[in-house]
Formats: structure tokens, C-alpha cells, sequence
């Protein structure tokens, strides 16, 4: 990951796997939680297909520096600088855009901004918000996310030349997306019994080469500072490839991150959990694809440093053989409302877990606190796969030890206080194998739903296209 990619940049890639001849989604989206209230909507939408009715005018060849208007939804303006802005992020961060011609990149980001623009407007008129404490929470997960500090990330995000409020605007925006498509989404998506036996049938003759395997990996993480001089990064490299040398002559890998990693999870012997492929970093996923089991990958470098993997297990989802980390979680939840702002909450939950932690029972504040369903039970939510709750609420509980608590994650549906009570490695009952094939179906069904409603909103939408000034 050799630059940070803002969110809305990355929803931009599925339009260019088009572009270029594969037609990719462009996200993924997790499964369905246990409770009501913990279902989660899609991390990062597909954009949808360009309209054939109203074609845009041929783009220019190369960057104006003129600013203008290149085109108006439902009156609201969308500026040259808009367009070529993120047509420039897109060639610094990703191959694939450099690969399509200029004209037909600026073509496909004016119809991704207008397609993103229809929603945001779409999110207003629902009265969907999104405060500036989620906004802090999603920062703070994309720095975790690229394995460094959140001031080692505005830095980063300074030098690819993204101002940080253009970045946190970016970050809003998506959340704000997000939340509309669970709105309009979510519950119109159903599986079948039928659907799921026919899915687990498939599985069982072999598999569905499109499904994304589970995959569980360990790693050692070199880290490289950003100023790193060559000889800095040489010396760094050097001591990856002597991590990787000892783990390929079959040292135990958990000592070598603990002695080695420079990653958060080291102490837990550089696991990172079994997990659907498509939610490790691709950089991961395709260092890995051909590592038989026990086998070592690596040392590649990403925008972090150096890494050193380790497959630990592989498995296809919802076949019998299955194996998954599973999480037993507990959470009190305070959930959004007119009468409690989101600080508020936060500030509760705070107070909540220095109690905790000077010996107050957690289950006891959760019954008398919780606004979700899991009250009665102290909070439990029992033992969850990877992939049944929202992002938010996976990614803060997949950080804790077992006895931890968190501090308080802020979700769209209120504020979270989050205890691990334990984690284990295990095969799916029949049951579990059957949700499992249902999160898999589902997912896809939702990336079809939102396709389909993405272009309706498109097509009632008000587009008018404008012509570059005559210079």
C-alpha cells in the first residue's frame, strides 16, 4: 500500500476495472449481525454503470487549469478542479488507472462524481447525518488500517497532496453513503433456504472459484519511518528477509513477531484471525494466494515496511471443514438520540469503563444500561464468525484481547462499550455453516440491490452536461 487511498478514491476502482476490461464490484460488505441493530451496511459501494441515455461530452485530453463547470445535479455544480483533482489522486494511487486513457479516466470520475453526488443529496433529504466524532473514529481506523500513527497518516496524506479537511470530507461523505444504502437496502435483500442449499451443494462438488476463500495469517511487520533514507530502508529490508530466512528454517513465528513485529499485534504472536479473504489488504491476499499452509510469503513491502507472512489455515466458506476465529463479545449499547448528543455518550461510556476497570461488572452496567436487545443478557452476543457485525463494532472488537474492553466505538446506530471475553478457532456446526453461506449469498444480492437503486436514482436525477470554455 504504497500510498494512503482516501475512501471515495477507492470507490472510484470497480469503474476502472471496467475500464479496462474486467468487471469487478468494487467493495465488499459484511454479513448479517445477531441483533437487529447490528446489521451492517456495505463498506464500499460498486459505482454504478455510467447512463447510456445522456452521454457526457468527450473530456479533454489533458488537465485545465481553468476552473469551470463540467456539469450540474439537480442544480448543484460539479467543477473541472472537482473532476481532474480526483483523476490525479486516482494516477498517483492506483496502476489500473494509468493504464486507460486520460480522456476516458476524466469521462468515468465525472460519471462516479455524479453517481456519488445523487446520493449525497439522496442522504440530505433523508435527514442522514454524520458527526464529527465518527468522522474522528473513521480516521483513526484508516491510519490503524495502514499500520501507523494518525499523525504519521495526515503527513502521508499531505505529501500525495490531499489537504486534511478534503480527506475527513471524503470520510464523511462515505459514511453518509453508507448509511443511506442501509436505509434503502437492507431490508429489501432475502435468502432463500433454497438459495443457501443450492450454494452449500456447490461447495461440497468442489467449490465457486468466485467465492473468496477464509484465509488465517500472521505477520511480522518491519516497520519503515517515512523519511527512511536507502540505506535505512536496505538495512530495514535486510533484517525482514533474516525474520523471513529463520521462520522458512522453521522457528516458531509467534516468538519471531513478538521479538521482531512492529505491529499492534505482535503480542498475540502477529495473528490476524481467519477471516474472509476480501477483508485482509489485497497486498496480503495475493502474497499469499499460492502459500500452501504453514508456508512463508514475503518479505513485501507496503506503505508500513516490510512484512513477513505466514498462512496459518485456509478454508472455503460454508463448507464443512470450515474453520473460523470466533469471538465471544459483550457490548453495552447507547444508541442515537434527540435527548443525548454522540459526545455524551461517548462521555458515559468512558465513565462506564474506568468503573470496569477499578471492578465493576460489566454485565451489570449492561443490563441496566444497554439500549439494544443483548440488555437482558448482560450484553452477550455469544460467539460471532468474522463478518457479523458492522465494520465499526468488528474492527474495534478485533483489536481487544479477551478480558479487554474498549473505548467507546461510535457506530450508525450509537455508541458501543465492547468486551472480548474469549476467541477460539473452530469448525462450523451445520447451522453456522448454513449462516455462513446465507452472509456469503446475501452479500452479493446486496452488491446487485445497490446497483440497481444507484442507477434509478441516477436516472431520476436532473443532469445537465456543459462544454469546456473556448480558450
Amino acid at each position: 500500500m504504497n500510498h494512503i487511498r482516501s475512501i471515495l478514491t477507492l470507490a472510484c476502482l470497480a469503474t476502472l476495472a471496467a475500464a479496462a476490461g474486467a468487471q469487478g464490484q468494487g467493495g465488499s460488505r459484511p454479513g448479517v449481525g445477531i441483533t437487529d441493530i447490528m446489521r451492517g451496511g456495505p463498506r464500499l459501494a460498486p459505482a454504478p454503470a455510467a447512463p447510456r441515455a445522456a452521454p457526457a461530452p468527450a473530456a479533454p485530453t489533458t488537465q485545465r487549469s481553468a476552473e469551470y463547470i463540467v456539469a450540474l445535479v439537480n442544480s448543484e455544480p460539479i467543477t473541472n478542479t472537482d473532476v481532474q483533482s480526483r483523476v490525479e489522486r486516482l494516477l498517483k494511487e492506483n496502476a489500473e488507472a494509468q493504464r486507460v486513457p486520460r480522456a476516458e479516466l476524466t469521462r468515468l470520475v465525472l460519471e462516479r462524481l455524479i453517481a456519488e453526488r445523487t446520493q449525497l443529496q439522496a442522504a440530505k433529504e433523508a435527514g442522514i447525518k454524520v458527526d464529527e466524532l465518527a468522522i474522528d473514529q473513521a480516521e483513526q481506523t484508516v491510519a490503524r488500517q495502514n499500520q501507523m500513527s494518525l499523525t504519521e497518516l495526515r503527513s502521508r496524506i499531505a505529501t500525495e497532496g490531499i489537504s486534511p479537511q478534503t480527506f475527513r470530507n471524503d470520510l464523511r461523505d462515505q459514511l453518509l453513503l453508507t448509511r443511506l444504502r442501509d436505509r434503502e437496502i437492507e431490508a429489501k435483500v432475502k435468502i432463500s433456504d433454497v438459495e443457501v442449499d443450492q450454494f452449500l451443494r456447490e461447495q461440497r462438488n468442489g467449490g465457486n472459484a468466485a467465492v473468496p476463500s477464509n484465509i488465517n495469517i500472521a505477520q511480522v511487520l518491519v516497520a519503515v519511518p517515512e523519511n527512511a533514507t536507502e540505506a535505512q530502508v536496505a538495512q530495514l529490508q535486510q533484517r525482514a528477509q533474516g525474520v523471513a530466512q529463520r521462520a522458512r528454517a522453521g522457528e516458531d513465528f509467534a516468538k519471531l513477531a513478538q521479538e521482531f513485529s512492529d505491529s499492534p499485534d505482535r503480542a498475540n504472536g502477529g495473528v490476524l484471525g481467519m477471516r474472509s479473504a476480501d477483508r485482509y489488504p489485497s497486498l496480503f491476499v495475493e502474497a499469499t494466494q499460492s502459500t500452501a499452509v504453514e508456508g512463508i510469503a514475503g518479505p513485501i513491502r507496503s506503505g508500513a515496511g516490510f512484512h513477513v507472512l505466514k498462512v496459518l489455515a485456509k478454508s472455503q466458506p460454508g463448507s464443512a471443514d470450515a474453520v473460523v476465529t470466533q469471538t465471544q463479545v459483550r457490548h453495552i449499547l447507547l444508541r442515537n438520540d434527540p435527548k443525548r448528543t454522540t459526545a455524551q455518550a461517548v462521555a458515559q461510556l468512558a465513565e462506564f469503563k474506568e468503573r470496569i476497570q477499578k471492578g465493576a461488572d460489566f454485565a451489570g452496567l449492561a443490563r441496566d444500561n444497554s439500549q439494544d436487545a443483548s440488555a437482558k443478557e448482560g450484553g452477550d452476543l455469544g460467539w460471532s464468525r468474522p463478518g457479523q457485525f458492522v465494520p465499526e463494532f468488528e474492527e474495534a472488537m478485533n483489536r481487544l484481547a479477551p478480558g479487554q474492553v474498549s473505548d467507546p466505538v461510535v457506530s450508525r446506530f450509537g455508541v458501543h462499550l465492547i468486551q472480548v471475553v474469549a476467541r477460539r478457532d473452530a469448525k462450523l456446526s451445520q447451522a453456522e455453516q448454513r449462516e455462513a453461506a446465507r452472509g456469503v449469498l446475501r452479500e452479493k444480492k446486496l452488491e446487485e440491490a445497490y446497483e440497481t437503486w444507484a442507477q434509478e436514482l441516477r436516472t431520476r436525477a436532473y443532469v445537465e452536461y456543459r462544454e469546456a470554455p473556448q480558450q
